[in-house]
């Protein structure tokens, strides 16, 4: 199972995702969160491990980023995926330089998201699996 965390601001999207992940991917939701300091909290807690920390970088308080730059500061191996409407040539540039292995735009990218979980839940942790950054 790939344990995973999501950072996301809108209960619809949260709730969908993880429906879709469930159904089409071996992962488990390990918690999530709807803001910056939540989720850096969560993530800066040695009893939390997860695989893979999925992130929106437009959030209820604080920022994706944010998260993104204490994610990828913090121990562990678990892979950063960036998930937004705003996955623009500079903000994956930008999420590139915070950490990001991936972003994917939630408009039409989705099943690119599914195919990397799915690499991933296979032990498939080789950058070159679909996606942009």
């Amino acid at each position: 199972m790939l344990k995973t965390y999501i950072v996301e601001d809108s209960p619809v999207i949260r709730e969908n995702l993880i429906a879709t992940l469930e159904e089409l991917v071996a992962v488990e939701v390990v918690g999530t969160a709807d803001n910056e300091s939540a989720a850096v909290y969560w993530l800066s807690q040695p009893r939390n491990v997860c695989d893979l920390v999925i992130i929106d970088i437009f959030l209820k308080s604080g920022s994706g980023l944010g998260v993104l730059a204490a994610s990828a500061r913090a121990p562990g191996q678990a892979k950063l995926v960036v998930l937004s409407n705003y996955a623009t040539p500079d903000m994956r540039r930008k999420c590139a330089e915070l950490g990001a292995d991936k972003v994917f735009d939630k408009s039409n990218e989705i099943d690119a998201l599914i195919a990397y979980c799915q690499k991933l839940a296979a032990g498939d942790t080789s950058t070159s699996v679909m996606g942009a950054l």
